[in-house]
Formats: structure tokens, C-alpha cells, sequence
């Protein structure tokens, strides 16, 4: 049946999501498409089985004016956060860890030294000509402790103060942070008048007193570092101190790193469902594809919808964030909706493939076993709406 005046319907745009998008996004984003698909794709899966992350990819990130290209001057190209969320959902296609290496750059860390640095931090430690060198950059929001996570007023990593030297002594441990080896990190720690304050940490000047080791044997996340800090009287000096207090520091911080996901993890689901079409249209069981089926069709419909749904959810909240109409709770929802969504379609498209669906070859796996993450960090899908039960009730 043609309808008159009907559009031709394309499965990988339902919602015509192309024509919703500046030109200055459309070409950020195929450019940084090329890079994903000819530098990071043929290498994925043997970093993904050694549990590799090479660290030229954020020196060539940086080069590309990716990292902090939202952030306007020092290097910064100043773009739109759908531009930065169609990085994220690219760059997240090919896999999470290297979407999570990406993100932690631009919004844990250049985003706090953006938001709450000084001049002369500005100056000092951000990226210029949009270029970081080989990690020598910033690091994540150092928030997760062994003791808490979700509960981050609870955190026991203290900052004495020394007004003699005019220094601050860092003590205390974060885990699970992604990127844990840079040269330059933002740790939070609570201080003597008992509020969380935020502070540049230079590595090389904290020497022995401060050590990062690298979590081994993870099943998820395996193509970027994850780590251990430990400090032992790590001395700051007090020039390093952000000019913030409280949890709108990090907070503020978190919620730019739940956007990018929110659209990364769609990403990762398009991935998916790319490979369980091809393979059920080429698959044939009882002499005809297993896309022939309707129980197959229908997997593959639902799957396009909830990315299609999920992409204009982003894109809406996108729109508002660069008028700053965006509530807090609202980017809550578009991380929770998409992670959520995300790890069903994974799992629905494994199922898909039958038993090549649990080899790395076929990539799915791999994104399924990412999407467990995902679904936890930055806030887990239920801690995404229970603290904020009020907004609803």
C-alpha cells in the first residue's frame, strides 16, 4: 500500500534522525566515524583478548579535537553537546572501553578544570590547539572509594590543610577509575570543614606517596585501564585547589559524563543490532534465513525502536542542555533508559546468533559484557531514579 505524499522509510534512520542535525555535527561526526571504523575497529578485538589499551588513541583523539570539544577557548572547539554525543555514540559502536577513555578525558576532567579552574589552571593544564598529548592530560572523577560509591558524601579520602606551606595532605583510595595512569589527576576529597572540594594532582610531584595500580582480570571494559589510587600524604599545593565545594562539583561533572553515555550505549546497541540482521539474512536454517522468521523479525523490530526512541530522547535532552534547560534528572533518565535498552538488545542479538554469538569474532559479546558496566558506573540504573523518588512522588 503507497500512501501520497509518503516518505520512504530507511530501518537505520526510523526517526530521520539526519535531518535533525547542524552540518558543522553531521561532519564532526563522519569524520570521527572514519577514525573509529579505519583505526580502532581492525584492533578491537585482540586489545579486547590481551586486555590492551594503547595509549596513542588519546593522543590521536586529541589531534583530532575530540577531547573537550565542547569547552570554548584553551583549545576547546566549542561545539554543541549533540555533536559531543554523536562522538560518544560513534566511538562507542566499536566499543565502550575506548568510549569510556574518551568521555573520562572530556567531561570527568577537562569538564571540572573547565567548570571550576582558575586562569592560571586553565592556562596551565588544559589542552591547547585541541591537542593532548599521550596522557599527558587529565584523568576521571576520582569519586569511587572501596567503601562508597552512589553515597559519595560518605567518601572517606580526607585533605588536611598545612597554612604554613600552604599545602594541602591528600589520604585515602579510589577504585575502579578508568584512565589511571595519566600524568594529571582531579581527586575529590572531603576537608577539614567537612565539605568535598576538588584537586589537580600532578603525579610526577607526588613521587612514591601516591600509587596507581592497575585492576587485573576484568571481563568488561578490557580495551582501557582501570585503576587503584592510593595516597599516602599526597602533597598539593593549594594553587591546585578547584573553586568549588560540596557535590555540585562532581555532580556537575557526572552528569556531563551521563549524557555522553547515555548516547555511547546506543551506540554500542546500534552495533548489535547491525550484526544480528546481517547475520540472520544470511544465516539459514530449514532452507530459508532465520530473518524469514517472525519471531526473528519481530527481535529486530523491537530492537530498531528502542534505538530509534532512544536517539530522539538524546537528542531532545542534547538540545536543551545548550540552552541550559536541562534538569539534572532529566539526563538521569536518558542514561538510564539507553543503558537499560542497550544491554537488552545485546543480549537479545547473542541470542540471536546462536552459538557464534558467545565468539569475540562476532563482536557482541564483547559489547555484551561492556554493557554491564555501563549499566553500572556513573550512577547504576537504580540509583538513577530512587534518590530522586521525590520528582516522581
Amino acid at each position: 500500500i503507497e500512501f501520497r505524499g509518503s516518505a520512504a522509510f530507511n530501518w537505520e534512520e526510523p526517526s530521520d534522525l539526519e535531518s535533525q542535525l547542524t552540518q558543522d555535527e553531521i561532519l564532526m561526526r563522519d569524520q570521527f566515524r572514519y577514525y573509529c571504523q579505519e583505526q580502532l575497529l581492525p584492533n578491537v578485538i585482540e586489545a579486547n583478548r590481551k586486555e590492551h589499551f594503547d595509549r596513542e588513541i588519546v593522543k590521536q583523539m586529541g589531534q583530532l579535537g575530540v577531547l573537550g570539544c565542547t569547552m570554548k577557548g584553551y583549545g576547546g572547539a566549542g561545539v554543541s553537546s549533540i555533536a559531543y554525543g554523536l562522538l560518544a555514540r560513534e566511538i562507542e559502536k566499536i566499543d565502550s572501553g575506548y568510549r569510556s577513555a574518551f568521555s573520562v578525558q572530556s567531561s570527568l576532567s577537562i569538564g571540572a578544570i573547565s567548570m571550576f579552574g582558575s586562569d592560571a589552571q586553565k592556562e596551565r593544564f588544559l589542552p591547547k590547539n585541541g591537542c593532548v598529548q599521550a596522557f599527558r592530560g587529565k584523568d576521571r572523577l576520582f569519586w569511587t572509594e572501596p567503601n562508597h560509591g552512589s553515597d559519595a558524601g560518605a567518601m572517606e579520602t580526607g585533605a588536611i590543610y598545612d597554612s604554613d606551606r600552604k599545602v594541602y595532605k591528600l589520604n585515602g583510595s579510589k577504585t575502579w577509575i578508568t584512565n589511571s595512569v595519566a600524568d594529571v589527576l582531579i581527586v575529590w576529597a572531603k576537608c577539614d570543614d567537612g565539605q568535598i572540594h576538588g584537586f589537580i594532582i600532578e603525579t610526577e610531584a607526588a613521587g612514591d606517596r601516591l600509587s596507581t595500580p592497575k585492576i587485573e582480570g576484568k571481563f568488561s571494559l578490557r580495551t582501557s585501564i582501570t585503576g587503584i589510587i592510593l595516597m599516602d600524604n599526597v602533597i598539593v599545593p593549594e594553587e591546585n585547589l578547584l573553586n568549588v565545594q560540596g557535590l555540585k562539583g562532581p555532580f556537575s561533572c557526572l552528569n556531563n559524563a551521563r549524557y555522553g553515555i547515555a548516547w555511547g550505549a546506543l551506540g554500542a546497541a546500534e552495533a548489535c543490532l547491525n550484526i544480528a540482521r546481517s547475520y540472520t539474512l544470511e544465516r539459514k536454517q530449514f532452507k530459508r534465513p532465520l530473518a524469514a522468521n517472525q519471531l526473528v523479525q519481530k527481535k529486530l523490530a523491537d530492537m530498531m525502536c528502542d534505538v530509534a526512541i532512544g536517539l530522539q530522547a538524546c537528542l531532545r535532552v542534547g538540545r536543551l542542555k545548550d540552552e541550559n534547560r536541562a534538569a539534572p534528572e532529566m539526563i538521569s533518565v536518558i542514561k538510564r533508559n539507553s543503558t537499560i535498552k542497550a544491554l537488552e538488545i545485546a543480549r537479545a542479538a547473542r541470542d540471536m546468533l546462536g552459538g557464534n554469538g558467545i565468539s569475540d569474532e562476532y563482536h557482541v559479546i564483547r559489547h555484551m559484557m561492556n554493557l554491564e558496566t555501563v549499566n553500572t558506573y556513573e550512577g547504576n540504573t537504580y540509583a538513577m531514579i530512587v534518590p530522586r523518588r521525590s520528582a516522581i512522588i
